[in-house]
């Protein structure tokens, strides 16, 4: 039997002028990132509806691949000294980033050929049409 490990963590934090919420999954060693805007400062019952209830609502990036942390200590003050650590730590972590910026340039490249096909399109229209324009004009209607 496969063993699947899979870890979510929620990092809420201040970007100047929303609170904004990423949400990372590391699933089978592939790590993806979503990120939630609160507007307001969200309370604990708004950030716990939005993980129990919305959590099937949010889009995640296609996922990256992700090394593995090490191990935690078994000593209780060493983790304790990590957790406080982590809090200091200010924002998402640069792999969430990562994650982000990459759906959202694979998004502008999809929207960029979408719109190069849409222009390619009408260009084909407006020739057929004035080509059936000149023929009509040729057999003279």
């Amino acid at each position: 039997m496969r063993e699947v490990r899979v870890s979510s963590t929620l990092t809420v934090y201040h970007d100047g002028r929303f609170w904004v919420g990423m949400f990372k999954r590391v699933e089978g060693g592939r790590l993806s990132a979503c990120r939630v805007v609160f507007g307001a400062e969200p309370s604990a019952e708004e950030i716990q509806q939005l993980v129990c209830e919305g959590w099937n609502d949010l889009r995640f990036t296609e996922s990256i691949a992700h090394e593995r942390a090490p191990k935690a200590s078994s000593n209780p003050k060493r983790r304790q000294r990590e957790v406080s650590q982590a809090l200091k730590q200010r924002g998402p972590s640069t792999k969430a980033q990562q994650a982000l910026s990459e759906e959202r340039e694979a998004q502008a490249q999809q929207r960029k050929a979408g719109a190069r096909e849409q222009r390619e399109q009408e260009r084909l229209e407006r020739f057929e049409r004035r080509r059936e324009k000149r023929k009509r004009k040729h057999r003279g209607k």
